[in-house]
């Protein structure tokens, strides 16, 4: 069997003044691409059944709208490759679901239809995707099978495309072709901070789909709680059942939808919460150390900017923090200029900054940059000419240049490009578990800085992510829909479709 693996994968948020270009995209083909798999190297099981053809995938960190041109560079690409190698049996399709395109409103869609049209309808194309992305009816007809992680923090990542890949082989060795997809939407549409399936009731809304996928006669259950951070009529949870049994796929997925409706209230945030200063006055006061807080607003992991100086002004109107009694690390903001200045100074030296806001001046008063005298700490990444600084790990070089500047009992890491803090690597030299306090610009706290917070406060900040989703201001979603409307609101139909 010849299959082909490719796709388009970034998280888009429109209430993010950042652009994403070609550049933030890494893009793969040939033995790296197919590098990224395991189900894909030569001594893997299915190496003898199958012939994979790498075509083109292209990921790209969340961030704000896909600029149309990188958005046809890449789609052109694909197509091409696609019709290059053609006839296919079949395409694991790796994509994630929340790309939104400057000027279009369902971008998956759009791609889909013209990846289907390479393809023709004799190739079987499995989609692996993020429980995070929009599942709108045009976008999930093109389709043959299509299934979402199970796990927020989303630790099944590569489990969910070798699932969507060893289907898509068992259908082709069987014969048996496109089973019957039951679609459909949930007028619910909440932040990803408040379904992670480490609590109720999306522990046992997700729990519950591998035994739905072990009954007879189904192929694969999903459910997808949608992309808050876009504003598209396709912004909504989803369900989607396969199974060669019609009459099951649709009462399964029918069961599915409305559980998750009669639990759209019982979601709660993933951790406490409050305002910026609360958090930060709590974590002072507290005994468990290292207390991280996360900076939910601006998470450039979500679609944030990650160039908001509003934490690291409110850290620094602590007194206990400004004199330095308690210590706090808060790594980090997007600033190449303050980044530039930090290394012609060199380790040691002072500096006055002008810190945050290059992305997104202009959004609002919580974009303002923030005026920093402090002492360059810590330099890493590539090495300048003369700097004499040393080299960072290769390996974490994804943000380029950084610098550590501290005032006080705080030290801000500063980066030149958008970068997340999601590992114990990702810090560098710099060890968080120094800190009195951490307080990263994430969500939910993936499993590496959950395992290292002895307590933790999630901070309700401004940015391109704010949790609270009436506060961005939402124009387009399809009404009515929870949480935008919930006194009054009908009961919805949600029978399922065969598409």
């Amino acid at each position: 069997m010849r299959i082909g693996i490719g796709g388009m994968a970034i998280e888009s948020s429109q209430f993010c003044p950042h652009r994403s270009t070609y550049d933030d995209f890494r893009v793969t083909r040939g033995d790296e691409l197919l590098n990224r798999y395991t189900w894909t190297r030569p001594d893997a099981d299915l190496a003898e059944r199958v012939e994979w053809v790498p075509l083109v995938h292209a990921v790209s960190l969340p961030g704000g709208p896909v600029e149309r041109a990188a958005y046809d560079r890449i789609k052109g690409e694909l197509i091409g490759r696609i019709r290059a190698t053609e006839p296919l049996d079949g395409l694991v399709y790796d994509i994630h679901g929340a790309m939104s395109v400057m000027g279009m409103t369902d971008a998956e869609a759009d791609l889909t239809d013209a990846v289907r049209a390479a393809t023709g309808r004799g190739t079987l194309i499995s989609a692996a995707m993020d429980l995070h992305g929009n599942v709108s009816r045009r976008f999930a007809e093109r389709l043959d099978l299509l299934t979402a992680h199970r796990l927020a923090p989303h630790e099944d990542a590569w489990e969910t495309r070798e699932r969507a890949a060893r289907k898509l082989v068992a259908r082709l060795e069987a014969g048996t072709g496109r089973p019957h997809r039951a679609w459909v939407q949930i007028p619910v549409l909440l932040p990803g901070d408040k379904t992670s399936t480490r609590l109720e009731p999306a522990k046992s809304l997700y729990g519950q789909l591998s035994s739905v996928e072990a009954r007879e006669g189904i192929v694969d259950a999903a459910i997808w709680v949608g992309y808050a951070w876009a504003d598209e009529e396709r912004c909504r949870a989803a369900v989607v059942v396969s199974a060669d049994d019609p009459e099951l796929a649709v009462s399964q997925a029918g069961l599915l939808a409305r559980r998750y409706w009669n639990a759209r209230r019982d979601f709660l945030f993933v951790g406490p919460t409050g305002g910026a200063d609360d958090c930060i006055a709590g974590a002072v006061r507290s005994t468990a150390r290292p207390f991280l807080i996360s900076d939910s607003g601006d998470n450039p992991t979500a679609g944030g900017a990650g160039d908001l100086a509003y934490m690291l002004r409110r850290l620094l109107a602590h007194d206990d923090l400004a004199c330095g009694r308690v210590t706090a690390l808060h790594p980090g903001i997007t600033d190449p200029e303050a980044v530039a200045v930090c290394w012609a100074a060199g380790v040691g030296a002072e500096v006055t900054l002008s810190v945050g806001g290059r992305i997104s001046a202009g959004t609002g008063p919580h974009a303002e940059p923030y005026e920093l005298t402090g002492t360059v700490t810590a330099l890493e990444g590539p090495s300048a000419p003369g700097s004499g600084a040393l080299r960072g790990n290769p390996a974490h070089d994804g943000g380029g240049r950084t610098a550590a500047v501290t005032r006080g009992g705080v030290t801000v890491v500063l980066t030149e490009r958008r970068k997340p803090f999601h590992t114990r690597a990702d810090f560098g030299a710099l060890d968080p578990l120094a800190y009195d306090l951490v307080v990263v610009k994430i969500g939910y706290l993936e499993p590496e800085l959950y395992a290292m917070a002895a307590d933790w406060l999630l901070a309700l900040t401004p940015g391109g992510v704010d949790q609270d989703l009436p506060r961005l201001g939402h124009h387009k979603v399809r009404r009515p829909l929870y949480p935008f409307d919930d006194e009054g609101f009908e009961d919805p139909d949600l029978t399922p479709v065969l598409l």
